[in-house]
């Protein structure tokens, strides 16, 4: 192993970073398909990956909480220290004979315990100190009102709801360090676009009222126009026309601009707000027309036949989330099942243009593939493996409601079956194209010749703007065609 750099953080952690192009091996055999990969060592044999920010102070805090146990025993001599120990620390007041509470902030303190400092005291007059009554939660951070306080009954959903939502800003900034954390707290997120710094602050007070009043329910943060201005487009909004307001249903993935004519004021915002909280806010959608006819095996969806086709309850629907490009495989395996009548009864394979359509369902790179089981729309199954069309065909027919085998039929055509058993799918599979049957041919030849491609994965559309990355597909030189899913 080569150790390039160890240095000392708080609490005794060490810090080490290792050559990957030195230590293939090792980096392969802890699964580092991408660089930089940060993961955390507790011991050989457990080994955890780290998601949070890569800034210096973010690391740190991170691997401070993980050096302390999930809660820490506080008095009256480490209290203060306690407070200010992380940006955001929670201190559990309640009696030590109080076992159900205790239990109970442990168990959340053990879920939230990467995000979070957690202390606990069973000090009455450290509680009376505070001003609250035994048993009782105080967040304590270092912005807006400086604290928070929990005195409801000690149940572990409400404490993590408390948790997350106390933690957040009123009016916080969006941008790549922050983007992942809003998304995960669960509410709709209320976007502030404006180009200058002293624009959004400006905005900002001017809509702090309506943060405070919708606390708990809409997450509201300004961003910089200039920098993530084409995140506006990702919102249904006209990018470069400034100042703009929308908000995210992140749940379900849905878009509701504020109206780019009108004036951001508190007054007007706030109606819009209101007015989106009462469901009198129809989504905005943004999507292609839909198709006049499905010309190819593989269905053609877009958001406006989305519900139609996805959610119909009586088939299985295999979903192929992609950006634009060109992969014929996807149409092979379509053609097992489309070509049988009994098949085709029960199999939908299709496809959306997620850069093109707004769809319900969380998209974190393409292509994602994802099974809408007949009977069970509401909880699709994700793929994750290897992209031949053999592999692909056998997870329809593992996870199916249907179970069906599209190799059962024995008048397979053999060069299909050919190119199912010597040819990988494509890494990001394209729009149905007339050439489909040429690029197949073209794609099972180079297989076979040994010239193989490969792509990095590119992240989703919303994340392509607000976290200024997007990966550029990386393939083989020497071939003009390009055969990637």
């Amino acid at each position: 192993m080569s150790l390039l750099s160890l240095r000392p953080l708080e609490k005794d952690i060490a810090l080490a970073k290792i050559d990957c192009t030195e230590e293939a091996e090792l980096c392969q055999s802890y699964g580092v398909e991408g660089y930089p990969t940060l993961k955390v060592f507790r011991g050989p044999n457990n080994v955890s990956p780290y998601s949070g920010q890569r800034k210096a102070q973010a690391i740190v805090s991170y691997m401070t909480k993980q050096g302390m146990p999930a809660v820490s025993v506080i008095d009256k001599d480490t209290i203060e220290d306690f407070k200010t120990a992380d940006k955001v620390v929670l201190v559990g007041y309640f009696a030590a004979d109080d076992k159900t509470s205790n239990e109970t902030f442990s168990s959340v303190a053990s879920g939230l315990r990467d995000s979070f400092l957690f202390g606990a005291t069973s000090d009455a007059a450290l509680a009376k100190a505070e001003g609250v009554k035994q048993p009782a939660i105080v967040l304590y951070k270092t912005f807006d009102e400086g604290k928070n306080t929990f005195e409801e009954t000690f149940d572990k959903t409400a404490i993590e709801h408390f948790a997350k939502t106390s933690s957040t800003p009123l009016i916080g900034e969006v941008g790549p360090e922050t983007y992942a954390g809003y998304m995960a707290a669960g509410l709709p997120l209320a976007y502030i676009f404006a180009e200058t710094a002293e624009e959004r602050d400006e905005l900002a007070k001017t809509l702090k009222p309506l943060a405070t009043k919708h606390k708990g329910k809409v997450n509201f943060a300004t961003i910089d126009a200039k920098a993530f201005g084409q995140h506006a487009g990702n919102l249904n909004l006209e990018a470069g026309k400034w100042p703009a307001f929308a908000i995210q249903e992140t749940a379900k993935n849905q878009k509701f601009p504020f109206d780019q004519s009108k004036k951001m004021t508190e007054k007007n915002v706030g109606k819009f707000v209101d007015d989106f909280l009462a469901g009198k806010v129809e989504p905005s959608i943004k999507s292609e027309p839909i198709p006049e006819k499905q010309d190819g095996p593989v269905t053609v969806i877009v958001a406006k036949n989305y519900e139609e086709i996805v959610m119909d309850d009586n088939k299985d629907v295999l979903v192929e989330f992609y950006a634009p490009c060109l992969a014929p495989k996807y149409e092979e395996l379509a053609a097992l099942y489309a070509n049988n009548p009994s098949y085709s009864k029960r199999v939908t394979i299709a496809k959306v243009d997620a850069t093109l359509n707004d769809v319900p369902d969380e998209i974190q790179g393409f292509p994602t593939i994802k099974l809408f089981r007949a009977g069970d729309k509401s909880s699709p199954v994700d793929y994750s493996g290897s992209r031949t069309i053999e592999d692909l065909a056998n997870f329809v027919k593992e996870n199916g409601s249907h179970k069906v085998d599209a190799y059962a039929d024995a008048d397979v055509d053999e060069s299909m079956a050919e190119a199912r058993d010597q040819t990988e799918m494509p890494h990001q599979a394209p729009a149905a194209t007339k050439a489909a049957t040429e690029a197949a041919e073209a794609a099972t030849d180079s297989a076979k010749s040994g010239v193989k491609e490969s792509v990095k994965s590119v992240v989703t559309e919303a994340a392509e703007a607000v976290k200024t990355a997007i990966a550029d597909s990386d393939m083989d030189a020497g071939d003009d065609h390009h055969d990637e899913l």
